[in-house]
């Protein structure tokens, strides 16, 4: 009878035991899974000159992360790495679950295709195709990576074009286009590949004040819908209206990361103090 109870409890503590671990990996999956970007101990040298000395960072799924400041501190050289088009020395660059590896080859090449398919890239120039019209900007890539129907591609990029207010501009070249209006299309042109994270560098620094605050409100808006984005900025007033977590370097190496309320209510050090007396 004592081994029959024996067994009984054994049996019992281990379904409960088996429920606790499933659990726990639901959780642990979940938590994965939300993670869109995870940096750990980056380095990158130039040469003799280091630009990231150990940068660990964490961007989850509709966040809006901003990287601030000083100019030459390794933020746009962060944003390179993530999409790519940098390689890192060391540490582990994850990305929407894919491991980027930073030695050039097979392996990177697959992770690359992978990640740029859901990862798409603002710079501070538009780098439109000057030979196209607004609208092939923005349908090139859903029909020759996606290879979405053109017909279907063109629909989904005059919705996105009035999305970015400029639905009459679908057969303009770019170059009949502002600046702002340009950066507004090249942003179409990203949204137009479902990217879940979008990485910007410097989105508004080119343009003029109209332009940018044009763009800066765009920005906002995605932000509001919950697209998820890392845009590197010099510009407080812009980094409180669209960041939800700031993350603050200085000379390669991450000097304050959370919550942009805690970051820019009570900054602790001195180069993000002097970011905010930059506006």
């Amino acid at each position: 009878m004592f081994s029959l109870v024996l067994s009984g409890l054994v049996k019992e503590n281990h379904r409960a035991a088996s429920a606790i671990l499933r659990e726990t990996c639901r959780v642990v999956e979940d938590r994965e899974e939300s993670r869109v970007i995870h940096v750990s101990n980056v380095t990158r040298s130039f040469g003799s000159r280091q630009i990231l000395r150990g940068v660990s960072l964490q961007v989850n799924a509709g966040e809006v992360c901003a990287l601030i400041g000083r100019s030459g501190c390794g933020k746009s050289t962060l944003l390179r790495i993530i999409n790519g088009l940098e390689s890192h020395d060391g540490g582990e660059v994850w990305v929407e679950g894919t491991l980027l590896p930073s030695a050039a080859g097979r392996d990177r090449d697959r992770a690359l295709l992978r990640i740029r398919q859901r990862v798409g890239m603002v710079f501070q120039k538009c780098h439109l195709f000057p030979h196209r019209t607004v609208l092939q900007n923005i349908t090139e890539a859903p029909i020759h990576v996606l290879k979405r129907p053109p017909l279907e591609a063109a629909e989904e990029a005059q919705a996105l074009l009035a999305r970015v207010g400029l639905a009459d501009k679908a057969h303009t070249s770019p170059e009949a286009l502002s600046g702002g209006e340009q950066q507004r299309v090249a942003i179409a042109r990203t949204l137009a590949m479902k990217p879940g994270l979008i990485l910007l560098d410097e989105p508004t620094s080119a343009l003029d004040p109209r332009s940018a605050a044009e763009v800066a409100a765009l920005l906002q808006e995605l932000a509001e819908q919950g697209q998820g984005m890392i845009v590197v900025s010099h510009t407080p007033s812009f980094v409180r209206s669209i960041a939800g977590t700031v993350c603050s370097l200085h000379e390669g190496r991450v000097v304050e990361f959370g919550p942009a309320s805690e970051v820019l209510g009570n900054p602790r050090h001195e180069s993000t103090r002097e970011f905010l007396k930059s506006a």
